[in-house]
């Protein structure tokens, strides 16, 4: 005959109990707490309207911190950014490390921007370019320099009364077409565009004096006078700018400019008032020693 043990069962009902008495406990000892909680916060509550109902000027105090606490909740909730965060802005700045830069390059940069109160920064740019384009043009970087710190002292944002804009000081107007590859005519604007069609007018202003004299002066479009005054102007500064990327002493002196004539290929001659000078027009005709003009300072 088998006989089975009741002892597993009733082990088993002992630890359920015990469960259950522990559950019932905690749940019991949570109201308790809870409700005195409440009823603490309640208490502190009536104390407190008692307190503001009998004193008027902290009651005064209270509602003004109330009400600037939501006001700026409020504000915070509707307040929006006044400045969008742009991280690539960078890739669009005209700017260059100056620790990048040749030795000559870097001389150019500081002392161009000592003289004419520039961030290096951004000349670094511009003499690089200087250098890359003056090698591909054949023309020499500090005359193209020389050209820039004269026209328009390295403010990429210039304009001169007859309309004549940037850093080359290039009539936009007439070079429309000069600026088809970069964009549209608001790349006058633009430093760097400027700066290789301002050398492309150049440079064909040289090429169809069969100087660089004659060539300055057709850039300026010297009309009523023979242009002295600004190949003076342009081939001084073109000396300095090189004696400094040379390592030189700065020459002192100068020695003026001689009178140029130039002869142009014939063409139909521009319409000019009297006592006026014009830039960027078509050529002059051969008859005349007035050539065209390209560009004004």
């Amino acid at each position: 005959m088998t006989t089975f043990s009741n002892e597993p069962q009733q082990s088993t009902s002992g630890a359920v109990a015990a469960i259950k008495t522990a559950l019932g406990d905690t749940y019991r000892g949570f109201l308790d707490i809870t409700h005195n909680s409440v009823a603490l916060l309640g208490t502190a509550f009536a104390v407190g309207l008692i307190v503001l109902s009998a004193r008027a000027d902290l009651r005064q105090t209270a509602e003004q911190q109330l009400l600037g606490w939501l006001l700026q909740r409020q504000e915070a909730a509707m307040e929006e950014p006044l400045i969008a965060v742009e991280p690539t802005a960078i890739d669009r700045v005209t700017a260059a490390h100056l620790g990048d830069l040749p030795k000559q390059q870097a001389n150019v940069t500081y002392w161009l921007s000592r003289k004419y109160r520039v961030a290096p920064e951004p000349l670094a740019a511009l003499v690089t370019e200087a250098f890359e384009i003056g090698e591909k043009a054949k023309l020499d970087p500090t005359l193209i320099l020389a050209v820039m710190a004269v026209e328009s002292r390295f403010n990429p944002f210039a304009q001169s009364p007859v309309g004549a804009q940037g850093l080359m000081q290039v009539l936009t107007r007439v070079h429309t077409d000069k600026y088809e590859d970069f964009g549209g005519q608001l790349a006058a604007f633009d430093p760097v565009s400027n700066l290789r069609v301002g050398v492309r007018v150049l440079q064909d202003c040289i090429k169809r004096a069969g100087s660089v004299e004659g060539g300055l002066r057709l850039y300026v479009g010297a009309v009523t006078t023979d242009g002295g005054w600004y190949i003076d102007k342009v081939m001084s500064e073109h000396m300095r700018i090189q004696s400094v990327a040379l390592g030189k002493p700065l020459q002192r002196y100068v020695p003026p400019a001689r009178a140029v004539n130039v002869v142009a290929p014939p063409t139909a001659a521009p319409v000019v008032a009297p006592g006026t000078e014009i830039e960027a027009g078509p050529a002059a005709p051969a008859a005349t020693p007035a050539p065209a003009p390209m560009a004004q300072s």
